[in-house]
């Protein structure tokens, strides 16, 4: 097997186990603080720095990657993962909303250094997939949609482990593991691993070109119209609208999030016929934009007059889901195609901490706009904002075909 090809499954490896504890610990936070009587919102008030967190993360730590490595960058976040599980078990009289938004804040961290670590690690291990665009955009979509497919069966899993070692066991089950699978990592990666050959200035985190910037605007704008409806308006009413039961809803939500991996992993072949081997462009971010946010303004509309609520917003969201994914996936690959090998750890960290940008104004957005507007409301802010994506998509350059 290519050294290259090694390393990256070593990564991608290391990269699922933690998205899996990602996924569980979530879902262990959002059900058990709800037994302790937390409210939905002072739940969601819990991932707030997680959220905040991502965006300082991702900036510093791309430019942290190209000068120390991305195995160090990886390895740092598993760390942290095993410090913010481990954090957690302590008595429930210590679990105030401080001390469980600064455990949250330090797996925010290492959420986001794994993933710029493993989007990165693409361009920097598999020669191949830098040298042509079809064999890119295929590795970026099978990394991306394995993560959320796995961080979707992290919410069952954690969820399973509340259910059988309680809170604590479960936090140290869950930590634990990971451990094991950081240990394995170490051993199997050489040092300096994607380190530039360069080193960049601190000041360069902010000097990026115009197709990273724009591409990154469109990101902010296209995750932040997921958070709206998605991080506390949909379990919200689901529970109270619909009376569904806590586990229908945990459900839903994880089989939404795994079908939207299943999905996007599948997007290079499903898109493969429209680019004609150069790989998605700047006019395929936007066509699919502007589909994607037709979706919620119909949903919203079946809502506002009554038409088969139930129906209409679960097969809305499904639809949703599956144009969302495109959407994702696109973008996903265009960041790391437009960027050459010593700055791509450096543009794939600017382009996350947008990303992590935009699910923060989501996450406070969805509990505003759902307690004034309903979720009629989340969902038009939601295409509204998908609007303003596509409309970022429009400066992003289109391929030349012969």
């Amino acid at each position: 097997m290519h050294q290259g090809l090694r390393h990256y499954l070593t990564v991608t490896g290391s990269y699922w186990a933690f998205t899996l504890t990602d996924g569980a610990i979530r879902m262990l936070v959002v059900l058990y603080f709800h037994r302790l009587g937390y409210s939905a919102l002072e739940v969601a008030m819990l991932f707030l720095f997680y959220e905040f967190f991502g965006i300082i993360t991702n900036l510093v730590g791309g430019w942290l990657g190209s000068r120390i490595g991305l195995n160090l960058i990886m390895h740092s976040g598993m760390a942290l993962q095993i410090i913010a599980l481990t954090m957690l078990t302590v008595p429930d009289a210590w679990l105030s909303i401080a001390y469980v938004m600064l455990a949250q804040a330090l797996s925010g961290i290492a959420k986001d250094l794994n993933k710029m670590a493993a989007k990165a690690s693409i361009k920097t291990l598999l020669p191949s997939a830098s040298a042509n665009n079809d064999t890119l955009f295929k590795w970026v979509a099978v990394l991306t949609g394995s993560k959320n497919a796995l961080k979707g069966l992290g919410f069952f899993l954690g969820a399973l482990l509340l259910q059988l070692f309680e809170f604590r066991g479960a936090l140290i089950t869950l930590s634990s593991l990971l451990l094991l699978v950081l240990i394995l990592s170490i051993a199997l990666l050489p040092r300096g691993l994607g380190k530039a050959k360069h080193k960049a200035k601190f000041t360069q985190i902010f000097s990026k070109s115009a197709e990273v910037n724009w591409l990154s605007a469109a990101r902010f704008f296209l995750f932040g119209a997921r958070d709206i409806w998605f991080v506390v308006a949909l379990p919200l009413y689901l529970h109270s609208v619909f009376n569904w039961s806590f586990s229908q809803v945990g459900a839903f939500i994880a089989a939404w999030v795994i079908g939207y991996g299943i999905v996007q992993a599948s997007v290079p072949k499903l898109l493969k016929k429209t680019h004609h081997g150069h790989g998605p462009d700047g006019r395929t971010a936007s066509y699919w934009a502007l589909i994607l946010s037709v979706v919620p303004a119909l949903i919203a509309a079946a809502l506002a007059n009554d038409f088969y609520n139930q129906y209409s917003l679960i097969i809305g969201l499904i639809i949703f889901a599956a144009v969302f994914a495109i959407n994702s996936a696109v973008h996903s690959y265009l960041i790391v195609a437009w960027s050459d090998h010593d700055k791509v750890s450096m543009n794939v960290g600017f382009y996350y901490m947008a990303n992590a940008g935009g699910r923060l104004l989501g996450t406070l957005m969805s509990g505003w706009v759902y307690q004034n507007q309903g979720i009629s409301g989340c969902l038009v802010w939601s295409s509204l904002f998908i609007i303003l994506a596509a409309i970022f998509s429009v400066r992003l350059p289109r391929a030349q075909h012969n």
